[in-house]
Order: C-alpha cells, then sequence, then structure tokens
C-alpha cells in the first residue's frame, strides 16, 4: 500500500504541476502556442483526476470531514477546468484543420478557456494546501 500511495502520489503532482502550469502560462501568453498543448494538457489533466481519485480513496474513505469538503471543492474545481478545456482545445484544433477556423480566432478561444481554467486550477491548488490545516 505505501508503494502504490507513493507511485499515485508522485503522478498526481508531476501531471497536476504540468497541466495548471501550462494553463498558467497559456493564460497569461494569450495562448501562444496552445495548439500544441491541447493533447498534453488533457493526458495530464486525465492522469491528474485519476490519481486524485485514487488518493482520495487510499488515504479519506470512510470519513468526509472539514479536509474532505475541502478537497472535494477542489476537486470539483478541477473536474470544471478538465471540461472546459476538453470542450473548446479539440473543437478549436478541429475547425482550424478544416479550414473553417482562423489562428487568431482558435488561440483566442483557447486563450479565454485557459484563463477561466487558470483561474479554477488556482482554487483547486489552495484547496490542496489548506486541506492539512482545516
Amino acid at each position: 500500500m505505501q508503494t502504490a500511495l507513493v507511485i499515485a502520489l508522485s503522478l498526481h503532482v508531476l501531471s497536476s504541476v504540468f497541466w495548471a502550469g501550462s494553463s498558467f502560462a497559456l493564460a497569461r501568453t494569450g495562448a501562444a502556442g496552445g495548439e500544441q498543448l491541447v493533447g498534453p494538457q488533457l493526458g495530464a489533466a486525465t492522469v491528474a483526476i485519476l490519481t486524485g481519485g485514487y488518493l482520495g480513496h487510499l488515504v479519506h474513505s470512510g470519513s468526509f470531514g472539514t479536509a474532505e469538503r475541502v478537497l472535494a471543492l477542489g476537486a470539483v474545481c478541477a473536474l470544471i477546468a478538465a471540461g472546459i478545456q476538453a470542450a473548446t482545445g479539440p473543437r478549436a484544433l478541429l475547425g482550424l484543420r478544416r479550414g473553417t477556423s482562423e489562428a487568431a480566432d482558435v488561440r483566442s478561444r483557447i486563450a479565454t478557456a485557459q484563463r477561466v481554467a487558470a483561474a479554477l486550477l488556482a482554487i483547486t491548488a489552495l484547496c490542496m494546501g489548506a486541506a492539512r490545516y482545516v
């Protein structure tokens, strides 16, 4: 169990750092290069969400105290962020590949989604940090 916990925690931290960090960077730069990060971000989001659920099961099953409620708020924000990115990024890229969208329009849509997702992921990070101390 200890080995599974360490592996899950490591995968969760690494994927979450990439996901949130790339979201913050793309939000700040107006999604410059965002077309190349849609797939890796969604992959990292998937790994972060799955490992987060597994960690919740390992560490917090059987109780739903204040710490678990704070973590649940963070998890909901992460799920919404992933949903926004999944609904926006692939569709924008498809329009670009088909020639039905301009590159500037695609970048603008991706940037807007990244800004919203970055705010939600900031809340998620705060919840993860605060959960231990509430």
